[in-house]
């Protein structure tokens, strides 16, 4: 393939045109701002890089088309695709990233943070044992690469997690791996499950009323993608107590509305999509990386299955 004229946008597309430029010299680059965009844009340019489809995006001249997070929802979700056209995702540090946060979170809770807190407004000394996050059974739904990040921290603090796919296929270093059509026994006895799936027509809405009412007061958390969950299912889950807390970093609508009953619900967490955050650096080395291998005809691990839209 002959990619010779690069179009790149998004809000790292200032910092990137301090770090692609000098690298490939051979290639004609425009960096514009999303709102900046215009047809003509798209008529010059052979390859597009985003975060998403922005301005008068066309597929019609492109050749490649390179997201800048690790999703690409933004690009194939109700969207159709040209077959010709190869879309692929960038690589980075997002499951070391999103390992991190869901960590964070479930120290916080084992070490009850919140309870002390509470405590030391109310001038009280009452001890509470701490939860071993050892004896504590998590749910992963997701198996690729960062599920498995997330699994392999966990297996650092003595976790053994179990993973819930679309093939159920045994996958290290999950201690067992269920179809979603399995998991309903392990999602009986979860103290936590942990979403980190794409959105897919199949994953869309998969964590709705059917889902949360397999769980006994249990958290949840999710890093994949804000539509896999029914938001109404979710606080119906909450103020039953099949869902005890819910760390939401991904929601449907983003921004979150102001009406939202999420944000003022007292057992949930909300953060606004920060779990894992493109680096210049990383983004620039997975589209320079990208590109030689594309014009030497190598394989690319970060390839993106239109048909399976992940």
């Amino acid at each position: 393939m002959n990619i010779q004229r690069i179009l790149v946008t998004g809000r790292l597309y200032a910092e990137l045109a301090a770090l692609l430029p000098d690298k490939r010299p051979d290639k004609a680059f425009r960096f514009v701002a999303e709102d900046e965009l215009q047809e003509a844009d798209f008529a010059w340019a052979d390859a597009y890089i985003g975060f998403q489809p922005a301005g008068p995006f066309s597929l019609a001249h492109l050749r490649w088309v390179h997201s800048l997070g690790a999703g690409v929802d933004a690009f194939l979700w109700k969207r159709k695709w040209k077959p010709d056209v190869l879309l692929t995702r960038t690589i980075g540090s997002f499951g070391e990233q999103i390992a991190e946060y869901c960590l964070s979170y479930l120290l916080r809770d084992a070490q009850c943070h919140d309870v002390y807190a509470w405590y030391q407004e109310q001038r009280q000394w009452k001890p509470v044992a701490p939860k071993r996050l050892s004896e504590q059974r998590m749910v992963i739904y997701g198996t690729g690469e960062i599920g498995r990040r997330i699994a392999e921290t966990l297996r650092l603090f003595g976790v053994s997690p179990v993973g819930v796919s679309r093939s159920g296929r045994d996958t290290p270093p999950f201690s067992a791996v269920y179809r979603h059509d399995e998991a309903g026994e392990a999602l009986a006895r979860a103290d936590w499950v942990i979403a980190a799936l794409p959105l897919t027509e199949e994953t869309h809405h998969l964590f709705d009323e059917t889902f949360f009412s397999c769980l006994h007061n249990a958290g949840f958390i999710n890093v994949g993608r804000g539509a896999t969950v029914e938001e109404a299912a979710l606080v119906g889950a909450l103020e039953n107590r099949n869902v005890r807390l819910a760390v939401l970093d991904v929601f449907e609508e983003e921004p979150l509305p102001p009406h939202s009953p999420l944000w003022g619900h007292p057992h949930v967490i909300i953060t606004p999509h920060i779990a894992a955050l493109t680096a210049a650096e990383d983004a620039a080395r997975s589209i320079l990386d990208t590109l030689d291998r594309i014009e030497a005809g190598e394989p690319l691990a970060n390839a993106v299955d239109v048909s399976r839209q992940y």
